[in-house]
């Protein structure tokens, strides 16, 4: 006899079905295979007493603060500990409960509808500006062309072109200016004929921008602002383009000037919640959230962001993640700009096992290679 612990990131099904367990069999299997770990915050104490007891009763458990069972405090933070098919019971019979644990209830039910992507798309970078933070993404007219020919043969399926630079302390650009930079390379892309191979995005927040983007043919605009322009919201709806809906806190200018949340994931999620209201009452039909790492984050921020993707994934829009060649790698390993590709796949790896969908990315060949490792890791 032999036996071996196998890895809990195995696909279990697949592993299931190589066993000969019938159809049935495998469903219900499975669900006992992945455990969630679910942090509850302000729960009434009470709710917490009979949340702790049906989660004992189907075999899950609830870690909770010492004295909740004496109600030694009116509220509590606590931790559920369950598994899919738990999960599923609890969020059942937790409809019937009081202390808001039907509120509760609906939340679990979020969670058990999270799916992640099959697939993950390459955005490539490409910034018509010469003071972006990484200087092997500048590029002008021709040269950009040649490195949106060079990114499609790669392997990337999304192209974003910007022409001003969001780095921290970034200068402000007029739009007259933003226009000059960027219409050649509109212009060239419409000649070579790119739009019948890969999608284009445009990383701007100015109306004249990206009309004249969505008149060239672009498809995506990529919003740093988050929506925050009803001008912006028209134009979207009117040319039926996806929006990429991102989270900043304050401006480029700002941003990184003691940045503070008392909950980041809580307030991003409300944050994208407002804002996808928003856009579809605009008529946006195609959203996608970006977490919008190093925009007014600390890197705790941006690990726990990373971390816990999961957490945006019940707003059922996929995730785009953006965190090449970023400074919090070299506040983590000090480094140049130059040398931060390994991190930034350490970085880029963790977003796709959390259910990223687009990865925006400086070094298109790399990803695609790294990608098609994980897959492999994870069949």
């Amino acid at each position: 006899m032999q036996v071996e612990k196998l890895s809990n990131e195995i696909n279990i099904k697949e592993q299931l079905a190589k066993l000969g367990v019938d159809a049935g069999g495998i469903a219900i299997l499975a669900s006992k295979a992945h455990t969630h770990i679910i942090y509850i915050h302000d729960l009434h104490v009470g709710a917490a007493n009979i949340l702790k007891q049906d989660a004992l009763s189907v075999g899950a458990d609830l870690a909770v603060p010492r004295g909740t069972v004496v109600a030694a405090q009116p509220r509590v933070d606590c931790i559920l500990i369950a598994n899919t098919k738990q999960l599923k019971i609890l969020a059942k019979k937790e409809l019937s409960q009081p202390f808001a644990l039907k509120e509760l209830a609906k939340k679990l039910q979020y969670f058990l509808q999270i799916q992640k992507p099959e697939s993950i798309d390459i955005m490539g970078i490409v910034n018509a500006n010469d003071d972006s933070f990484y200087a092997q993404s500048r590029f002008k007219d021709r040269d950009a062309i040649q490195s949106i020919e060079q990114m499609i043969e790669e392997g990337a399926t999304i192209i974003d072109i910007g022409a001003v630079s969001t780095r921290p302390n970034a200068p402000l650009v007029s739009v007259e200016e933003e226009l000059s930079r960027i219409e050649p390379i509109l212009t060239l892309i419409k000649k070579e004929k790119f739009y019948e191979k890969v999608k284009f995005s445009c990383d701007s927040y100015e109306p004249k921008v990206l009309y004249k983007a969505l008149e060239s043919g672009f498809t995506i605009i990529n919003d740093i602002t988050g929506l925050q322009n009803d001008e912006v919201c028209r134009l979207c709806a009117s040319y039926d383009a996806t929006a990429v809906i991102m989270h900043m806190q304050g401006t480029p200018q700002t941003m990184q000037k003691n940045p503070h949340y008392e909950s980041v994931l809580n307030e991003i999620y409300d944050f994208f919640d407002e804002r996808i209201q928003k856009a579809e009452h605009f008529g946006i039909k195609d959203i996608i959230l970006d977490v919008g790492i190093g925009f007014g984050k600390r890197v705790e921020d941006n690990l726990v962001l990373l971390k816990n993707l999961e957490h945006f994934l019940t707003l059922q829009k996929p995730l785009l993640v953006g965190a090449s060649r970023k400074s919090m790698i070299n506040k983590i390993s000090p480094s140049d700009v130059e040398q931060r590709l390994g991190g930034t796949l350490a970085l880029h790896l963790e977003a796709a096992k959390n259910g990223a969908s687009i990865l925006r990315v400086h070094d298109v060949p790399e990803h695609v290679q790294a990608l098609k490792v994980f897959r492999a890791l994870s069949l």
